[in-house]
């Protein structure tokens, strides 16, 4: 490995002084201002869709509840704030990457994020990208991808924002955000505070929602200085401390307690010209865990892992329609635990993205990604894309690609059952879409095909006792129907989006629907403003999924939100906004004997100065 990162550095240095010969004058690009600037300029082919603040700010604060309503993905919780894991067109929840400014924060431990511990009012957008990504954002990438996202603007502001929310079972929300700039110089910051007793009642019986207590903290700097035309500094960072009781279910009570906190800091520096341009990014991940059983005890289980990551970019523009951008990579992670001992990991990969405008309505991409790990052997992996626009109205898109994901710690050292001998999974699939687009309205409709193999899952051995094995064979296949309305008559605005999406995931050995997948599901987002009020409406439909000996019954559920827009002084602006959830208190369960809440309230209010 130490060769490895020889020519790491090697290859930095080599790119960077190419640049450097290569000084012209500056353009105001995107890759100035965005970290992941790779997300749609070498994604023609995919799917990507943008949720902006002005979604955000009607959901919840997880990134579980904004996913819930606004996307395909489906999700399985163990009780409201519970850990909550997505299922992305069919995959498992650690074959969807989280990609937080371009860079992929699965956990090394179980190659998962829970999505209760992203808190979406630091981030000024979260986009997802539907399709296989491993070639750009490595392993897990294979149903697809979530990107959090922080924009720098580098122009004279200073923007203040403040909101407060309290609502039923003494849930307490506070976040302060704030964002200022000139033209050398821009910042933002957040901070996000949450904290609920989570008692809610337990529909058609008796009982409550006990030990669901939680409270969490979120803080994100950022910051960037355009030193001169040509070079600008970047940091990025973001802190997580949660502390959770875990509830228990319908049969067995719970007194268990976790705690986890995540740090994640990157530094960037960019050069640009018309022709190159270079990124070089120094990241440090640490996440950090303890589980206690009984919460009145003192003993519990631990687990670490820091990560050191050096990626370098550049993106070299060959002629005025070919673009090519080369990504090198070498990470570090360490690990140490109760559990799992004290594991250690290098891994170095190398990356080409072929961008070519060969027309005006066409575009591909061609992409190859090979990984070299300490501890297995990763495959070849690559991607294939292109668009083709027929109008300014209607296109086609297709792409198709070999992803991959790594065992994580937990598969290869857990104590006891971990499995050396593992496989990294392997996945190949192609995806076609077509887009329509109008004044009034915008439609998506893609149909998939995923074929996966080596799938890591836990099963017991002859002994009883559950070990990691490579050996279910998947295939997944559907489509998914994106609709937005958009329509203006006078001071009367009206909007409406919906998903649609039908899954079919098997396992090969039995041809059976995996665990926890619907085959439908169906979101739609009505909202409805007159001057200074606004009405919305979400409403969420879950076909029944499989589960171990049976099968979990489908359900809806409907939210309905007011708010009112005022000025408080010539420079305040506020916005006061009333929440009802599960609008029909509706019994519904996304994990067997696990309740979620009845009707409840919130009611928040927003300052903007």
């Amino acid at each position: 490995m130490n060769r490895l990162l020889y020519i790491f550095i090697i290859l930095i240095l080599g790119n960077v002084n190419v640049v450097r010969a290569q000084l012209d004058s500056i353009q105001k690009l995107d890759e100035v201002l965005l970290s992941d600037v790779k997300l749609k300029r070498y994604a023609s082919g995919f799917k990507v869709s943008v949720l902006k603040d002005s979604v955000l700010t009607k959901s919840p604060w997880s990134l579980t509840d904004l996913l819930r309503y606004n996307s395909n993905i489906y999700f399985k919780e163990n009780g409201y704030g519970m850990v909550s894991s997505p299922s992305f067109r069919g995959t498992n929840a650690s074959q969807t990457a989280v990609v937080w400014n371009g860079i992929n924060i699965n956990s090394q431990l179980n190659g998962q994020v829970d999505f209760n511990t992203i808190n979406t009012s630091n981030y000024d957008s979260v986009e997802i990208r539907s399709g296989g990504g491993s070639v750009q954002y490595g392993s897990g990438a294979i149903g697809g991808s979530v990107h959090l996202s922080n924009d720098l603007s580098f122009m004279k502001h200073t923007d203040h924002t403040v909101r407060m929310g309290y609502g039923s079972f003494d849930t307490k929300r506070a976040n302060y955000g704030l964002s200022s700039g000139s033209e050398h110089w821009s910042v933002n910051l957040g901070i996000a505070y949450v904290d609920s007793e989570n008692d809610y009642k337990y529909l058609g019986t008796d009982k409550t929602n006990k030990n669901g207590q939680y409270d969490n903290l979120s803080f994100n700097l950022n910051a960037g200085y355009l030193l001169n035309d040509h070079h600008v500094f970047k940091l990025y960072h973001q802190s997580f401390v949660g502390d959770r009781n875990f509830s228990g279910t319908l049969l067995a009570p719970s007194k268990s307690k976790y705690e986890d906190t995540n740090y994640r800091s990157m530094l960037e520096w960019g050069y640009f010209n018309k022709q190159y341009t270079s990124k070089l990014k120094v990241v440090h991940l640490l996440e950090e865990f303890k589980y206690f059983e009984n919460k009145d005890a003192e003993y519990f289980s631990f687990g670490r892992v820091q990560s050191f990551i050096g990626n370098h970019n550049l993106n070299i523009k060959l002629t005025e329609t070919i673009d090519l951008r080369t990504i090198i990579e070498f990470a570090k992670y360490s690990g140490n635990g109760d559990d799992f001992a004290n594991p250690n990991r290098n891994a170095f990969s190398a990356t080409a993205l072929w961008r070519h405008q060969v027309s005006e309505p066409l575009i591909y991409g061609l992409s190859i990604r090979k990984d070299i790990t300490s501890d297995f052997e990763s495959p070849l992996v690559f991607s294939v894309n292109g668009e083709y626009r027929f109008s300014e109205s209607y296109a086609i898109k297709l792409n198709g690609s070999k992803n991959f994901r790594v065992p994580t710690f937990n598969d290869l050292y857990w104590n006891p059952g971990g499995n050396l001998d593992l496989l990294p999974e392997s996945s190949y699939q192609v995806d076609f879409g077509q887009e329509f687009s109008s004044k009034f309205i915008d439609l998506k409709l893609n149909a998939y095909y995923i074929n996966t193999k080596d799938m890591i899952q836990w099963v017991p051995d002859n002994t009883g006792l559950f070990r990691p094995q490579n050996i279910n064979k998947v295939k997944s296949y559907g489509g998914e129907l994106e609709v937005f309305l958009k329509h203006t008559i006078g001071n009367h605005h009206f909007k409406m989006n919906s998903g649609y999406s039908y899954t079919v995931s098997e396992n090969d050995a039995n041809a059976k629907q995996l665990i926890y997948v619907p085959l439908h599901k169906a979101n739609i987002n009505f909202g409805y403003s007159f001057k200074a009020v606004e009405l919305f409406y979400q409403h969420l439909f879950n076909g029944e999924v499989n589960i171990i000996g049976g099968q979990l019954d489908g359900y809806d559920v409907g939210n309905v939100g007011l708010s009112y827009n005022y000025e408080l002084s010539r420079n305040v602006h506020s916005i006061l906004q009333f929440n009802i959830n599960n609008l029909y208190n509706t019994t519904y369960e996304n994990v067997a004997l696990r309740p979620m809440p009845n009707r409840n309230y919130q009611l928040q209010l927003t300052l903007k100065f």
